[in-house]
This record gives structure tokens, C-alpha cells and sequence, in this order.
């Protein structure tokens, strides 16, 4: 019985130490991930940095604060403009004004009326 056990008892270390190897791993590709989304981001506020005003980041800034989703696809459409060479000089802030219009579509005009 006494080899039996010590069968049991290496075999439930190795399992540990597979466990925990791949713990470790599963931390690391974690922790790269979490960098690359950090580096891109970086690369972002940098490129926003080069096409928009200050004015308008600002304005995309305090929109990110009620449709974080719509400002980073927006993000991505000026990136693109940009990188394609069809955007000449920096956005400002009325030239966003109308981009956000033109982008956030027709909204349905909701009158309620009282009798």
C-alpha cells in the first residue's frame, strides 16, 4: 500500500505543478494582452492628438462620457480618414459638430401633448 500512496501522492504533486504552470502563463499572455491594449490606446490618443483641435478632443471627451461605444467608432472613422490622405489640415470643433451629426443619424422627434 505504502507504493500505491507514493504513486498517488508524486502523481498529485506533478498535477500541482501543472496547475500552477499553467496559472503562470495564463498571467503572463494576460499581462501582454493588457500591454498591447495600453500601447494601442497610447497610439490613439496620439493620432487623435495630430487630427483633431483641442476643442474637439475635448468635445469627443465629454461625449465618451454618455456613448463610449459611438466615440470610439467615431475614433476609428477620423484614424482612417486620416491615414487614407483625405483629411487636410486638423478637425476643429464646428467641423466635428457636423460629423456627429451626419453620424449619429435621424433621431425621431418625440412631441407628447396633453389634453
Amino acid at each position: 500500500m505504502s507504493d500505491l500512496d507514493e504513486l498517488r501522492r508524486k502523481r498529485m504533486q506533478e498535477l500541482q505543478q501543472q496547475a500552477a504552470a499553467n496559472e503562470n502563463q495564463q498571467a503572463q499572455q494576460q499581462m501582454q494582452q493588457q500591454q498591447m491594449q495600453q500601447e494601442m490606446e497610447a497610439q490613439k490618443r496620439q493620432l487623435m492628438m495630430q487630427i483633431l483641435t483641442p476643442e474637439a478632443r475635448s468635445r469627443l471627451a465629454n461625449l465618451r462620457l454618455t456613448k463610449p461605444e459611438f466615440v470610439d467608432q467615431i475614433e476609428i472613422q477620423l484614424i482612417q480618414l486620416a491615414q487614407s490622405g483625405r483629411m487636410k489640415g486638423k478637425i476643429t470643433d464646428e467641423q466635428l459638430k457636423v460629423l456627429l451629426k451626419q453620424l449619429s443619424g435621424q433621431k425621431r422627434d418625440i412631441n407628447i401633448t396633453r389634453r
